[in-house]
């Protein structure tokens, strides 16, 4: 007879050592795996956080991983995380709260937004807004790897409402400064950047993320694109692309939804 096994999943603690607003809703949290062990995971993948309500329900929230990785990890490297702080919102409650030094059950990492192996396009496309483009800085030195020895191209489209909302956006403009494979597009909805100022780019778009997407001319002859973020512009994004003849597996998804 057969038997089917299921795996259990691992929980184990993270101590937060840093805590910075990128955002002013926004905060890159950094953590410390508490066991001694590492946290090895791949680019793109997420890990849950597991708290519970005021009622004593249990409930969790899961995080894309920002760590910027390449190898394999060891104990003791920084676990960073992106969190939204929602008005009212359970975790954000918890997190507001968190003393540095203090700790939070955690389980993963999950997922397969990731950069594939076996990859041959010309051309990443990757679509992020809100702390949708968490994993795209985790990826950045995997990119800077194949940039180097495919000669893949990679544009980065950021949605948001103001310079201010741009998150890492500091950090992509400098890699793309580095690195002329990378382009950094931040699309900006309400507020476009003062003159001077670091997102006054020529790169720089008025609107939606997916709106810029035509300039780009997607060709399903060698692009593939990444969109993660709110639910919307995913689903308006995965339309434009098929529109632009790419297949559903040159189009990779998962979306972030806002909970409380």
């Amino acid at each position: 007879m057969e038997q089917s096994i299921a795996l259990a999943i691992v929980h184990f603690p993270l101590k937060l050592t840093a805590r910075r607003m990128i955002a002013p809703t926004v905060a890159h949290l950094s953590f410390v795996r508490d066991d001694g062990q590492p946290l090895d995971y791949i680019p793109g993948q997420f890990i849950q956080i597991h708290f519970q309500y005021a009622d004593g329900t249990p409930a969790r929230r899961s995080y894309s991983l920002g760590t910027q990785h390449d190898h394999t990890m060891g104990p003791g490297e920084a676990v960073e995380i992106a969190v939204s702080y929602v008005p009212g919102g359970a975790a954000t409650a918890l997190f507001e709260g968190m003393p540095l030094g203090g700790t939070v059950d955690a389980s993963g990492p999950f997922g397969r937004f990731c950069l594939m192996p076996n990859d041959a396009n010309r051309r990443y496309l990757l679509i992020g807004t809100g702390t949708g483009v968490t994993p795209y800085r985790a990826m950045l030195p995997q990119l800077e790897s194949l940039m180097q020895t495919r000669g893949v191209e990679v544009v980065l489209l950021q949605g948001a409402r103001t310079p201010n909302d741009l998150l890492y956006g500091d950090e992509f403009r400098a890699f793309a400064d580095a690195h002329p494979g990378f382009r950094y597009m931040p699309c900006l909805s309400r507020e476009l950047p003062q003159a001077g100022s670091l997102h006054a780019h020529a790169d720089v778009r008025h609107g939606y993320v997916q709106n810029a997407l035509a300039e780009l001319a997607p060709s399903p002859d060698g692009d593939i694109a990444y969109l993660c973020g709110n639910p919307d512009m995913v689903d308006a994004s995965f339309e434009a692309l098929k529109g632009h003849g790419l297949g559903i597996t040159q189009i990779r998804r998962e979306k972030y939804v806002s909970n409380k």
